[in-house]
């Protein structure tokens, strides 16, 4: 292993430039600027990650995802921006190579912190960058994803012995994907997650009512189907009967989808809350609240930002989370925390009529971040705070380093 593949290269990062794009900045001009000074060694390859990301928040998802292969050849250990010269604690973080959206985004929570990030590429086939960077604590950040399984693979065994304690271990996040996390959550107590099935496109071109229980044994139509590693709601619809499945298939390339039955989770107000925690080192924290008159809701379409009534109930719902929402749901959301095993994660949930929690997904990798508006967002910044702060806590505590002596 070369001297310059071992070196750790600077760059901007995720995170920045996604609140650059989040607050309206023009980042084309930066692009091109960047490509003025881009050179194909390692020493221009901070760069060139930049670019990769640029490149995706600009929608060229395919020229970002070719930036990074080619970058990825010579250099692949990265050091994020650090809110202090001289850190407290040094973080690396075991990533795949992905777009965007695909590793946990940890540099939101480190911003502003004295914890110094350095992220590794584990590209399948390569050996480790020999001597590793020193670090206190490392975290797994790559996905539980169908294109990542090899990079979960080469993670698992490289961290065995690896010399540092090792959060989110690979074999933990191959629990998240739906069908796995359903198996591992359906007998906890005042849960409820529906079963999740996967299924080859002509299989569910061929589905019919009477072959349905095949495949899903706790209900029949409507259904849920989504693309497998889709995101963000995109490919989700609702079939309502057998029928719908030519149209659907019509307008989607994919060759697998999961799908499982339809949980009409709409309160007695005729509208559906969805809830997104974040679980930090066991602990449960309110992350955001979404209401729409939609069943397929997610935050950026439930246009919080123009219902004050809206933001007044997420405002209740983070100021109360633990005597209210947590008490309501202790039980099952210890057991599921306790099940699922990982030091952070997200979980994205509402409440079933009769008051279970009903879990929709969990994730390594949804972002959490503190971008909003606070003129429209007053009460988000203290609670996103606490977040951050409990995911430093956490890198200290399992670092063994006491963070007492953090800045």
């Amino acid at each position: 292993m070369s001297a310059a593949e071992a070196f750790r290269v600077d760059r901007m990062g995720v995170a920045q430039l996604t609140k650059m794009a989040f607050n309206g900045v023009n980042l084309r001009p930066l692009w091109h600027e960047m490509m003025e000074k881009v050179t194909d060694d390692a020493k221009g390859s901070g760069i060139g990650m930049d670019l990769s990301i640029i490149a995706q928040l600009l929608g060229d998802q395919a020229t970002g995802l070719a930036i990074q292969r080619d970058v990825l050849d010579y250099q692949r250990l990265y050091r994020s921006p650090c809110a202090t010269p001289t850190p407290k604690l040094r973080v690396l973080a075991l990533a795949a190579e992905m777009d965007i959206g695909g590793n946990t985004p940890i540099e939101f929570l480190l911003e502003g912190s004295d914890v110094e990030l350095t992220t590794l590429y584990v590209v399948p086939g390569k050996p480790l960058p020999d001597p590793l960077p020193a670090h206190d604590v490392a975290i797994v950040v790559a996905p539980d994803d169908d294109k990542t399984q090899a990079t979960l693979d080469d993670i698992e065994r490289l961290t065995a012995e690896w010399p540092r304690k090792v959060l989110n271990p690979a074999m933990r996040i191959r629990a998240l994907d739906r069908d796995r996390l359903y198996r591992l959550l359906r007998s906890v107590s005042g849960l409820e997650i529906p079963m999740t099935a996967r299924l080859s496109r002509p299989d569910l071109a061929a589905l019919s009512e009477m072959d349905l229980p095949r495949w899903l044994d706790d209900g029949g139509f409507p259904l849920i189907v989504r693309p497998i590693g889709s995101h963000a709601g995109r490919g989700l619809a609702k079939l309502e009967n057998v029928s719908d499945i030519a149209g659907y298939l019509a307008q989607r390339p994919e060759a697998e989808f999961f799908i499982s039955r339809f949980v009409d989770y709409a309160s007695s107000d005729g509208l559906f809350r969805k809830y997104r925690l974040v679980c930090v080192d066991g602990v449960p924290y309110a992350c955001h609240m979404a209401i729409s008159d939609e069943w397929k809701i997610w935050y950026l379409n439930a246009d919080m930002t123009l219902s004050e009534g809206k933001r007044a109930e997420e405002a209740h719902f983070m100021a109360t989370f633990d005597g209210e929402f947590a008490a309501r749901h202790a039980v099952a959301l210890s057991e599921a925390i306790n099940r699922i095993g990982l030091d952070y994660f997200q979980i994205d949930c509402a409440e079933t009529r009769n008051g279970d929690l009903l879990v929709f997904e969990a994730d390594n990798t949804a972002i959490v971040h503190n971008m909003d508006p606070p003129a429209v967002f007053p009460y988000k910044a203290p609670q996103m705070q606490k977040v951050f702060d409990a995911f430093v806590a956490m890198l200290y505590d399992h670092a063994g380093k006491p963070q007492a002596c953090a800045a």
